[in-house]
């Protein structure tokens, strides 16, 4: 085999993570996987993977040869990828990651519509719902609320957004009066418990600028670690939602949900899309943040304040 498709191969089997996966991947058996990594494992003098159909741990030489083949195939991608500039066109790998709600219904269709464009680029799209840690988990591309901790990231936003307090008309048709924030006490509240935030607890800020801030303490019968259910459950008439902007405008502007409280805002949870700085900044992952950037304005309507 050529060194370069070895490099290849391997890539793909530390990411699937185990032989079966690798196998069904390729759509080969899985003593076909087995036997080229022994081929590549010979060929080398060392031995790479400690394994079992399901699991690959990867030996110390492993971890060196995923490493630094990685790098290898990078820069081939690179130099591929210079080489097509004229011709508006990238090669190579391209790896993002995203969470759940956002990643499926707006980051994959611009990835879609991206590699229609390019499709000399191979792209992985991994879905989570906890960044991931930007040093160890070799992505191009983040994105994230917030801007990065480090910074050796550039942040780019590609989406202004803060969270909206709502409810659907039939719950407000039976609910107490609502006038300031310390009144939701007195309501029904529907909870995302994601992540390791403290899930009950709903910021504010003043609508006029004045700095003036509540941090309420929140409950009710129903929560899940899903917010597209608890959004189903306020529009089922449950209770109320503090809810990102991306998340709510479309039921916001047909009517099903109503905002509450309007002298007063839930806090700013822009998006980001984060990549390395300086030279280990790929032209592909620039490249597709520049078009996350351009194509996101059209796809949420921008934000009052």
């Amino acid at each position: 085999m050529n060194p370069l498709d070895d490099l290849g191969f391997f890539q793909q089997l530390v990411r699937a993570g185990s032989l079966t996966a690798t196998a069904r991947e390729l759509g080969i058996s899985l003593s076909a996987v087995s036997k080229r990594l022994q081929r590549l494992e010979r060929r080398l003098g060392v031995a790479l993977a400690i394994r079992t159909t399901r699991r690959l741990t990867l030996t110390p030489e492993g971890e060196l040869y995923a490493a630094r083949g990685a790098s290898i195939l990078d820069d081939l991608g690179e130099l591929e990828g210079a080489l097509l500039s004229r011709q508006d066109a990238l090669a190579g790998r391209l790896r993002v990651n995203a969470t759940f709600g956002f990643g499926r219904r707006h980051v994959a269709p611009l990835i879609s519509a991206f590699a229609r464009q390019h499709p000399r680029l191979e792209i992985l799209l991994e879905l989570s719902n906890f960044p991931p840690n930007l040093d160890e988990r070799g992505f191009d591309v983040v994105i994230r609320i917030g801007e990065p901790p480090d910074a050796r990231w550039i942040a780019r936003r590609i989406l202004a957004n803060r969270r909206v307090l709502c409810a659907s008309p039939g719950y407000l048709e039976q609910a107490p009066p609502l006038d300031a924030p310390e009144e939701l006490q007195n309501h029904r509240c529907l909870v995302v418990r994601e992540n390791d935030s403290d899930y009950a607890l709903w910021r504010f800020e003043t609508a006029d600028g004045s700095g003036r801030a509540r941090t309420i303490r929140v409950g009710g019968p129903l929560a899940s670690n899903d917010a597209e259910a608890v959004t189903r459950f306020a529009l089922d008439g449950h209770g109320i939602l503090l809810r990102s902007w991306w998340d709510v405008h479309a039921h916001l502007a047909s009517g099903e949900l109503v905002q509450l409280l309007p002298q007063w805002r839930g806090v700013r949870t822009d998006f980001h899309a984060l990549y390395p700085g300086g030279t280990h900044a790929s032209m592909r992952a620039r490249r597709f943040v520049d078009f996350l950037e351009l194509e996101m304005r059209g796809r949420v309507p921008m934000l009052d304040g």
